[in-house]
């Protein structure tokens, strides 16, 4: 068991250091790092939780109760996120690999599971569960997002693979949770 552990361990890092990794430059590198430099900030409290108001508020429906649900399922997806931060306190990729390149003012707490994540698959989700033609435009657009502020955190050196894909997995059931409870309300009692 130990053997297995330490082979995902190697391969985990390895993966890491491939996502880090800082080129000698040219211009797609430099459009890459800009972009996830950028998008890692939808992945933030005050964009997932802010949009999702504005969307609540004024959008037409069915936009309007997806909004809803996003500010549902990001604040609720928050509590679990918590709970294991503290629980489980695991050193950032920089402060534990002096090699891993990280961005101005890093984060300081734990790295496991990540919050921005687990934030854009949150608010992202009941996005592409409202149907209708522009669920089919939205989604190519919404994963991309979505994997872009899950790669920029690896990319950044704040979280491993591990901490990202616990992100989008608490995020993803949380917002489908929040989406069948809201959909089928009798189903709480």
């Amino acid at each position: 068991m130990q053997r297995m552990i330490g082979w995902m361990r190697a391969r985990e890092r390895r993966m890491l250091m491939w996502a880090n990794r800082r080129t000698s430059g040219g211009r797609m590198y430099q459009a890459v790092d800009r972009w996830l430099s950028t998008v890692t900030h939808m992945g933030g409290a005050t964009f997932t939780l802010v949009s999702a108001l504005l969307l609540a508020l004024l959008a037409p429906a069915p936009w309007s109760t997806a909004g809803w649900q996003c500010l549902a399922a990001v604040a609720i997806s928050h509590l679990p996120v918590a709970i294991v931060k503290r629980k489980f306190k695991r050193l950032r990729p920089y402060q534990a690999m002096p090699e891993v390149q990280t961005c101005p003012k890093p984060l300081q707490d734990s790295s496991f599971p990540s919050g921005h994540t687990t934030a854009i698959f949150a608010w992202i989700v009941p996005l592409l569960l409202t149907g209708g033609i522009w669920t089919l435009a939205f989604t190519p657009a919404a994963m991309i997002i979505a994997l872009s502020v899950a790669w920029s955190r690896m990319h950044l050196g704040l979280h491993y693979p591990s901490d990202v894909a616990a992100g989008a997995i608490i995020g993803t059931v949380t917002a489908y949770t929040v989406y069948y409870f809201w959909i089928y309300p009798a189903a709480i009692i």
